[in-house]
């Protein structure tokens, strides 16, 4: 069994509803201004803690895009005095010397610190309240912001950090463009989506610009002195963006650039479940990021709408096997500190955790070899880890001119159709449409001998990776039989500490080498 209880491998709304608990009880008791906690530690200390780079200019962006997609995306409950709350910490950032994602250095301090790097949470945060809130405020923040940076930034000479000191802003550099200004690309992408902003989507062509000049060429090639970073979020939520960005304009271009990189150079980055490692420079650790493994799952959902069933196919195994696996759902181990102080960071910390995201091992929480220094769940990744599950769950079942469309076999209802999963069935598919028209079910590659299908349907045709159905009635069911087939992989040997062998079955893990590490999740798969 497990070492740790209540794994999650099935269900993705579950998922979402304890992520979003997660992200409505972070708020610091301690600040005045309530702002949530960004920094987490489990071991060999437990405490939540505020930072002075990135809580009130990141966190609440975050967890506003990841609350509001998934309330959008799944019909998770969200308490709208968490919004609220969260949206004041957001506007708290963006009232300072200039309309640009800001910081505190301490709390109860001025807003003075600003870090580009935050600049994608603080557009994040007004998308999310234009988009599903209606926002005026949040919209007309967004559109002064980026007059802000037209006029403090270039592509060419960066930041007029002289104008910054002028206004009492402390600058905070980063790893370059990549760790810095390029990360905005998709939320200035989504905010021109909701409010038709032409400033925003002017700045995103700019970041596009820069992007394929200088990081993602057309041969999709990997190269760190290009790339400028060693922060492989950074890397991958810029690849997630272009993508977006491609599917907004209609570019198949753009797509195509996404697409040479993430079936060439993103392979120097990831394995074969999704994992990356949370730097390109970490040694003896198998320590990860879920940020950069969502990234990698929302490129791939986008490639699957855009034609690439293969990357829907990637797109199961990695939640399967590794984004959902590595959800917090088993807070026994964790150790309350003594607090004597009665201090809200040392309050309640297993529950305050469950639902986290951090930077997990391929087959467990924690890493063996070396690891991080301390076990972590950064309050940030909760955000960014949902909001990419929430991505996933407007994949599950889809309708379009050209009729339903289910591409990922997870438990699902909607007004087109359910699906009831065979991996939570004892192996059996159903599929109900509830409204007349073409069916189109992907078939897993893995799937030996095609699928049978029994139930109310009639005899689809193959469509190269689907079965197709030209007009079902309304409440036909399709139901088919799953054979699983085993079969042994070893995730990238190059990127991890030594090889780690997994067995699957189907899109899901059925064992894997842990090497003894602590807070496995999966059955251990032993060396012969």
């Amino acid at each position: 069994m497990p070492r740790v209880r209540n794994v999650n491998t099935t269900d993705l709304k579950a998922a979402l509803e304890l992520g979003a608990r997660c992200m409505s009880g972070l708020f610091n008791a301690d600040d005045p201004e309530g702002v949530p906690f960004f920094s987490s530690s489990l071991r060999p200390e437990a405490r939540l803690s505020f930072s002075g780079a990135h809580s009130e200019s990141h966190v609440p962006g975050r967890h506003l895009n990841a609350l509001l997609e998934a309330e959008d995306a799944a019909g998770i409950e969200v308490d709208e005095e968490v919004v609220r709350r969260h949206r004041h910490a957001a506007l708290l950032s963006y009232s300072g010397a200039a309309p640009l994602a800001l910081n505190r250095k301490e709390i109860g301090g001025p807003l003075v610190s600003f870090c580009p790097h935050n600049l994608r949470e603080g557009f994040h945060a007004l998308y999310a309240l234009a988009a599903f809130r209606g926002d005026g405020e949040a919209a007309e923040i967004a559109e002064r912001s980026v007059r802000c940076i037209f006029d403090l930034w270039s592509p060419d000479e960066g930041w007029d950090r002289a104008r910054l000191e002028s206004l009492g802003l402390e600058y905070m550099a980063c790893q370059g463009f990549v760790h810095g200004e390029a990360r905005m690309l998709g939320p200035l992408v989504k905010i021109h989506r909701a409010i038709g902003s032409a400033a925003a989507l002017e700045l995103a062509l700019v970041l596009r610009d820069k992007l394929l000049a200088e990081t993602f060429p057309e041969d999709g090639s990997w190269d760190p002195e290009r790339v400028g970073t060693s922060h492989v979020h950074s890397i991958t939520c810029c690849l997630s963006s272009l993508a977006q960005l491609a599917a907004h304009l209609g570019d198949a271009v753009l797509m195509q650039r996404v697409r040479a990189f993430y079936d060439g150079g993103l392979w120097q980055l990831r394995d074969e479940i999704g994992w990356t490692p949370e730097s390109t420079t970490q040694t003896d650790s198998d320590h990860g990021e879920a940020n950069n493994t969502g990234d990698i799952l929302e490129t791939a959902l986008i490639l699957g709408r855009h034609g690439c069933a293969a990357a829907y196919a990637d797109a199961e195994r990695i939640l399967r096997c590794h984004l959902l696996p590595s959800q917090l759902r088993d807070a026994s181990f964790i150790e309350e500190p003594p607090n004597p102080e009665g201090l809200d960071g040392l309050r309640d910390l297993a529950g305050r955790h469950l639902g986290a995201f951090g930077f997990p091992a391929p087959y467990g929480h924690e890493s063996a070899g070396q690891g991080r220094a301390i076990l972590s769940f950064n309050m940030d990744i909760v955000g960014g880890a949902c909001a990419s599950i929430a991505a996933a769950c407007r994949e599950v079942v889809r309708a379009d001119g050209t009729g339903v469309h289910v591409d990922l076999w997870f438990d699902w209802e909607s007004e087109a159709a359910s699906v009831a999963s065979p991996y939570t069935q004892d192996g059996r598919l159903t599929v109900r449409v509830r409204q007349p028209g073409p069916l189109w079910l992907r078939l897993p590659p893995w799937l030996e001998g095609g699928l049978v299908v029994a139930g109310d349907a009639p005899e689809p045709r193959r469509a190269a990776d689907h079965l197709f159905w030209r007009d079902l009635p309304a409440g036909t069911a399709v139901e088919a039989r799953v054979e699983y087939p085993e079969r042994e992989i070893v995730l990238s040997p190059r990127l991890h500490r030594r090889p780690i062998r997994a067995r699957l079955r189907g899109d899901a893990v059925a064992a894997m080498e842990d090497f003894g590490a602590d807070l496995a999740w999966f059955d251990p798969l032993g060396r012969g």
